[in-house]
């Protein structure tokens, strides 16, 4: 990355300005070891979800909340959010988020379990929007799954993508990176999705179905 792209991303990272509610959800992220998503990447979250005019959104990694507070905000006041996580103290962290951002209890669906677990129990075509952020040698088997979950004109929305820029390297074997890489390049020629690269955080896949 040359000087100039290298501060150009640092300026987009630091360009959102997080609230108390959020930035309190970012400590007890760190404080339970979870890594959250950057704050360029909560910022896209929220414009992408509010653009998507979403009523029904899913959450796959919930975490402390930081991706979840950032989704609902962007997301109309009727939508409602299922997020799962298979460790209560995480889904206990995040219910806190929500409650600080004011955020109603009837928006919110928390399903503990494990994604692999859970994911196959919802029902196909009945999502707007799908967020994956979680157990990252599972990334493809969720991608696929969000895609089958998705309407027609929904987007699923995939953290992490380039992998800690090991994805565009050939020279990076590690499993995950591989995996990755695969799945990108799968998604490139499917003619059910439309996609692109959002270079924010790590990297944002982008796929809306058709």
């Amino acid at each position: 990355m040359s000087s100039d792209k290298s501060s150009s991303w640092s300026y987009a990272e630091g360009f959102p300005v997080e609230d108390a509610v959020v930035a309190r959800a970012r400590d007890r992220s760190f404080e339970l070891g979870i890594s959250p998503v950057s704050p360029g990447v909560a910022s896209v979250l929220a414009v992408l979800a509010a653009t998507s005019k979403a009523h029904a959104a899913v959450e796959i990694g919930t975490g402390a909340g930081v991706s979840g507070v950032s989704i609902l905000r962007g997301l109309p006041r009727e939508a409602v959010l299922t997020t799962i996580e298979r460790d209560a103290e995480h889904l206990k962290a995040a219910r806190e988020a929500f409650r600080e951002a004011g955020v109603a209890a009837n928006r919110v669906r928390m399903i503990p379990g494990r994604a692999g677990e859970v994911l196959p129990r919802l029902t196909d075509s009945a999502y707007d929007l799908v967020f994956v952020d979680a157990d990252k040698p599972a990334t493809v088997s969720y991608a696929e799954h969000g895609i089958r979950l998705l309407r027609a004109g929904g987007l699923l929305v995939v953290n992490d993508a380039l992998d800690r820029d090991r994805v565009s390297n050939p020279a990076h074997r590690e499993p995950t990176t591989v995996r990755l890489r695969g799945l990108l390049r799968a998604l490139r020629t499917d003619e059910r999705v439309t996609v692109s690269i959002v270079p924010s955080g790590d990297g944002l896949l982008l796929a809306v179905r058709r």
